[in-house]
């Protein structure tokens, strides 16, 4: 077994010129197939990762994706409002620990305001209940002395290049706003400046693209502000905002957490059978399962892609095999005359295949490892994800096998035609 194994390597070797793009084929087929299960495992594990530490999100009834996508990942329409007597009336509930209001509907260049109380720095962890951690300044304080303070995400500060004391202005809505050609904002509430205070340290979650700021700071921008439009002539000068009363009215959402997970499903049946205004408590975890089995379509797809991919690369390997077949019909008689059986043949053909398709999926890791590697850092800066550089996934390992099998099973045809032909047949002068 081992001369046949040695005689398979050094074959290969001979015809390296030939085999070599097959390699490369199956390489990137199985760089491809590497690097996208693993970069489903971290974006599905960064995903649900996002917020943690929250029993329930609590906002008006509508869908719980929809008020998942809105109060963690700022993405989406904003929903109907809930009272803040309802959120007091929540966080007088026995079984409630505490609860941070959400206001979200303004934005700064892109990036989305949202609108807390300090607890929310507090409270608010992500990961395995990871806290929020301050890279550099403080919190804002919350109250009219500091009223128009801002804490920033890293994402904010590192593609804005804002540091402590950066004057920015909020525009109004959950879009982008334009820019003249000095880079000067044409934000709608640029008449109320605010002052960054605090950077936060990197999270990979949404909060680092976001601008925090206190609720009554958003209720200042908006006291001259009706039905989403400016009051024309009734412009309120930032100072003289904090005369007028500053309590928020409705907010967004809460952030709930329970002095005992076991009360969960308790205050879940209060939240949505309160009778005050229709509300409806979500269990993240759910939520954000239901969320993921939407987005998951899309990741088989792109599996799927993948396995064709690899697919063709095992379909090549054949066809290279079996196109030079004829070309060593010579080579095989001449095994066969010094004493190789018709099981020697089909053994040494495979084994060929097996050579190929194992160089082809070890340097199809590397490059997927190499590749990863470098592309960490520009992910997590990017797009917030952070690819673990952990041992292999079961899934990624069985992907490889998978790939290994198939050349295996794409070398047996050659390989059967090989065993089939006589002795003569090669030894017979083709005219």
């Amino acid at each position: 077994m081992n001369s046949l194994l040695g005689i398979a390597r050094r074959s290969a070797w001979n015809r390296r010129s030939t085999l070599a793009w097959v390699v490369v084929s199956l390489a990137l087929a199985t760089a491809l197939l590497w690097t996208l299960e693993r970069l489903r495992h971290d974006i599905r594990h960064s995903f649900s990762q996002s917020v943690s530490g929250v029993d329930l999100i609590v906002g008006a009834r509508s869908s719980p994706v929809q008020l998942m996508l809105f109060s963690v990942f700022h993405i989406g329409s904003v929903p109907q409002s809930m009272s803040m007597d309802s959120v007091q009336q929540l966080s007088q509930h026995r079984s409630v620990s505490w609860v941070v209001p959400l206001s979200l509907g303004d934005s700064h260049r892109g990036f989305p305001v949202l609108g807390t109380t300090p607890a929310y720095f507090q409270h608010f962890a992500y990961g395995d209940k990871q806290p929020l951690v301050l890279q550099q300044g403080a919190v804002f304080a919350g109250n009219l002395d500091g009223l128009y303070e801002a804490v920033i995400g890293a994402e904010v500060a590192h593609k804005m290049g804002y540091g402590l004391g950066q004057r920015i202005t909020l525009g109004h809505g959950m879009h982008d706003h334009d820019h003249d050609h000095e880079g000067a904002g044409t934000d709608e509430h640029a008449d109320k400046p605010f002052k960054v205070v605090g950077i936060l340290a990197p999270t990979g979650t949404p909060v680092d693209r976001t601008v925090h700021v206190s609720l009554q700071a958003l209720q200042a921008l908006h006291l001259d502000w009706v039905a989403g439009v400016p009051m024309p002539g009734g412009q309120i000068p930032a100072d003289q905002a904090r005369k007028f009363n500053l309590e928020p009215e409705e907010v967004t959402a809460a952030l709930v957490g329970l002095k005992s997970r076991a009360a969960v499903f308790n205050v879940q049946r209060f939240v949505n059978q309160y009778e005050a205004e229709a509300l409806m408590g979500v269990m993240p975890g759910v939520a954000l399962g239901e969320l993921w089995s939407v987005l998951g379509v899309g990741e088989n797809a792109l599996l799927a892609v993948s396995a064709l991919v690899a697919l063709v690369s095992v379909v090549s390997l054949m066809a290279v095999v079996l196109a030079g077949l004829n070309e060593r019909r010579r080579e095989l008689a001449v095994l066969r005359a010094v004493g190789a059986g018709p099981r020697h043949v089909l053994g040494l053909l495979t084994l060929e295949g097996v050579w190929v398709t194992c160089a082809g999926v070890v340097l199809g890791v590397l490059l997927a490892q190499a590749g990863m590697a470098l592309a960490t850092p520009w992910l997590q800066q990017s797009l917030g994800i952070r690819l673990q550089t952990a041992a292999p996934l079961p899934s990624q390992l069985a992907l490889a096998g998978a790939v290994l099998l198939a050349g295996l099973l794409a070398s047996l045809g050659p390989a059967w035609r090989a065993y089939r032909l006589s002795l003569a047949d090669g030894l017979s002068p083709r005219v």
